[in-house]
């Protein structure tokens, strides 16, 4: 989040493929999850970031996967936003606008229930 803000990627492929999310992904091999939550935000928005604690946690349950979301507080340095790795676009969204995306599951209720945005959802 950055001044009523915040940093979403349009997923490139997988079962999300085409819908907003916070930047994220998979932890690797001998990677802390601070660590990865850097690396990915590096990878998908080109910023460079620093984490801080967690913020909370979701899980996302199909036929063929499941998954649990860790998010945490991040403090963006710098950088220039550009998308990568697995994001086809990478942007900071006006919260009035996050939930005229179409948003991966799960999402809109998790920044709800957090307190993030001021939405019914």
């Amino acid at each position: 989040m950055s001044g009523g803000e915040l940093l979403l990627v349009r997923r490139g492929h997988g079962p999300a493929g085409g819908r907003w999310s916070l930047p994220g992904g998979r932890i690797e091999g001998g990677e802390t999850a601070a660590e990865a939550v850097v690396r990915e935000i590096a990878e998908e928005t080109g910023l460079d970031a620093v984490c801080g604690p967690l913020f909370g946690w979701f899980e996302v349950i199909d036929d063929s996967y499941h998954y649990v979301i860790l998010d945490f507080e991040v403090t963006v340095l710098g950088g220039e936003i550009a998308c990568g790795g697995d994001a086809a676009e990478a942007a900071w969204v006006p919260f009035e606008a996050v939930c005229e995306l179409p948003l991966t599951d799960g999402l809109a209720e998790f920044l709800a229930e957090a307190g993030v945005l001021d939405l019914i959802v």
